[in-house]
């Protein structure tokens, strides 16, 4: 589909600060994914979609996700309406930061974010005091589903980004508990890069009958979208920094992205590369 036949973000049913935020962020013409996703993501459709990464698919369920919220506020103390669960923290936090983009224009919608790693008791008294939108992983957020404090029983929305990886990563038994215990009425997004057994399966516990089936793929095989560029390079282990190393510098000019296993490597990594490498 050429990008140039998508329609823009304003001719959405969508609400003003919403559509400021995506100026803001210089968006205006919506992706495939949006395209296919959003209309019927908006009326409050159960959706199941198949995107390749960079697609623009955290945007198709972040914008619903932030209207069911504005539909259903209110003057009392905030309830949480949406859960946005990732199989990783890394993920997680990503979602997290564009959520915060997306909500800026607001002065009243609240979120949070619950992964492991960080202090349960401070996300406890978060989830008490009461908040809309709650980004998570699936481990910490059964620990909190399982206390007095987190309410969840006015949840009316709730994405599973990633879907495939949440139970690749051995959270498949956290993942139906969770569904479990949410209120049954509730919209459901599912949202991977490939379709496997794993998101049929999920299909058939988490989702309405009349659900929505949106493949924007045009090759199922590839999981990334065609201007991502691939590559790697095969080296042992003690060759890994060197080889990052001369990958950085040769990209200096250009946004880069670096995942690691452990939050302890993200620093390490960090504090080499800017302190002895020049690279910030």
């Amino acid at each position: 589909m050429n990008e140039k036949l998508n329609p823009n973000f304003k001719e959405l049913n969508i609400s003003k600060p919403t559509l400021k935020a995506l100026k803001k962020m210089g968006l205006s013409q919506m992706t495939d994914i949006q395209t296919a996703v959003l209309p019927k993501a908006l009326s409050g459709d159960d959706i199941v979609a198949t995107a390749k990464t960079g697609s623009g698919k955290t945007l198709a369920f972040l914008i619903p996700v932030v209207e069911v919220v504005v539909r259903n506020l209110n003057d009392q103390i905030p309830v949480t309406l949406c859960i946005i669960i990732s199989p990783t923290r890394e993920l997680a936090i990503q979602t997290y930061t564009v959520l915060k983009d997306i909500i800026s224009f607001y002065n009243n919608i609240s979120s949070t974010l619950i992964i492991g790693g960080e202090s349960r008791k401070k996300q406890s008294e978060h989830l008490f005091n009461g908040v809309h939108i709650v980004v998570a992983t699936p481990g910490r957020l059964f620990d909190h589903m399982r206390t007095k404090e987190f309410d969840y029983k006015n949840v009316s929305c709730l994405v599973l980004d990633e879907a495939d990886k949440i139970y690749q990563y051995g959270f498949e038994e956290d993942l139906k508990q969770i569904i479990t215990r949410l209120p049954k009425d509730r919209q459901t997004m599912l949202f991977s890069a490939t379709k496997s057994e794993t998101t049929e399966a999920l299909i058939e516990s988490a989702m309405k009958e009349d659900v929505h089936i949106i493949n924007t793929n045009e090759d199922n095989d590839k999981a990334t979208v065609d201007g991502l560029k691939q590559g790697y390079v095969v080296c042992e282990t003690e060759y890994r920094l060197h080889w990052l190393h001369k990958m950085l510098k040769k990209s200096q000019k250009q946004k880069v992205m670096v995942f690691f296993s452990s939050c302890k490597s993200v620093v390490f990594h960090h504090e080499f590369l800017t302190r002895y490498c020049n690279l910030d």
